[in-house]
């Protein structure tokens, strides 16, 4: 039987090579020359500041009534909720500092403003996947599109060089946790998302 002290061992050394992975995808992102998708995915990346589209798209489903109005209350919540546990508590927690885009090499033409908090998770992903998520529990349509659009956004974190992958994959992963919670709840007590 193991002793903590050989758990902690084998933690540490756990969480030493997936740091490795992590930044040999990363350094492998960077290397690769992608002329045709930089701008797009800078611009993509600076689009999703603060749920921009997220937003758009949820002003958009409210104008119709409904399923749509309800998907996009769903949604913004899901971001909301999302937002709050990436920001408040996972960077607060984890402290992980943002990649060197410089040792990495990642291009220039790439570069998007570094922010200031914490790498990890991903508050980007983390808020796309959650409004993925919360619309498409009520428009199960929604699905695909957003969903390859929470991708699309997440990619580009790391495309930008602003993200390590596994802040990338966190991020998706809490914010598919917190869409699934805020149907959950919208199942339990409808009335507060009318």
């Amino acid at each position: 039987m193991k002793t903590w002290t050989q758990w902690a061992r084998d933690g540490r050394e756990t969480v030493t090579d997936l740091s490795a992975i992590d930044l040999a995808v990363y350094t492998a992102v960077a290397a690769t020359p992608t002329p045709a998708l930089d701008a797009g995915l800078r611009r993509l990346s600076t689009a999703a500041d603060h749920s921009k589209i997220s937003i758009a798209v949820a002003c958009g489903l409210a104008l119709v009534p409904g399923r749509p109005r309800r998907a996009a209350l769903l949604g913004l919540g899901s971001v909301a909720l999302a937002s709050a546990a990436a920001n408040i508590l996972g960077k607060r927690l984890a402290r992980r500092p943002r990649p060197d885009r410089v040792a990495g090499k990642v291009p220039e033409a790439r570069h998007v403003p570094m922010p200031a908090s914490a790498s990890f998770p991903s508050g980007h992903t983390a808020s796309a996947f959650a409004f993925a998520t919360g619309v498409s529990a009520q428009l199960p349509w929604a699905a695909a599109p957003l969903g390859a659009l929470a991708l699309s956004v997440g990619y580009s974190r790391v495309h930008t060089g602003v993200h390590y992958p596994g802040d990338v994959l966190a991020g998706a992963f809490l914010g598919t946790v917190a869409g699934s919670l805020v149907a959950g709840i919208e199942e339990w007590r409808p009335d507060l998302f009318r």
